[in-house]
């Protein structure tokens, strides 16, 4: 979709609170993919693992990060993995069911589709 969509599309990912670190608990994939981080005590912190994160995992797409006290991912219930396309006026206009295993292709490609063929309004 990336690669589709990226000259018509803003993709950001936003990197928020982390989902599997290894002081509390762990899913083998993470364990695989060498993922596994203990919970940073500071923005420095999550920044530098969430660096390490979008390098190991082959991350393509621009990557933010939520602010320490994740302000967005409560705002948009990010948590574990979600996908969100907003329009040019700022509304949502497609959310994908929580990942890692909610996620439609299909259902994004569509949305995409939809929005990019939407005229621009001023």
């Amino acid at each position: 979709m990336y690669a589709r969509y990226q000259t018509q599309v803003a993709f950001l990912v936003v990197y928020i609170t982390e989902a599997h670190p290894s002081d509390i608990w762990q899913m083998q994939s993470n364990i695989r993919e060498r993922v596994v981080f203990a919970s940073p005590k500071n923005e420095q912190e999550r920044a530098s693992i969430a660096g390490a994160c979008v390098r190991k995992l082959g991350i393509k797409i621009p990557a933010v990060l939520d602010e320490f006290g994740n302000s967005t991912e409560q705002a948009y219930t990010g948590w574990p993995d979600r996908i969100y396309l907003v329009d040019r006026q700022g509304q949502i206009s497609y959310k994908s069911r929580p990942g890692p295993f909610g996620f439609s292709a299909d259902e994004l490609g569509a949305a995409l589709a939809k929005l990019s063929a939407a005229p621009a309004q001023s």
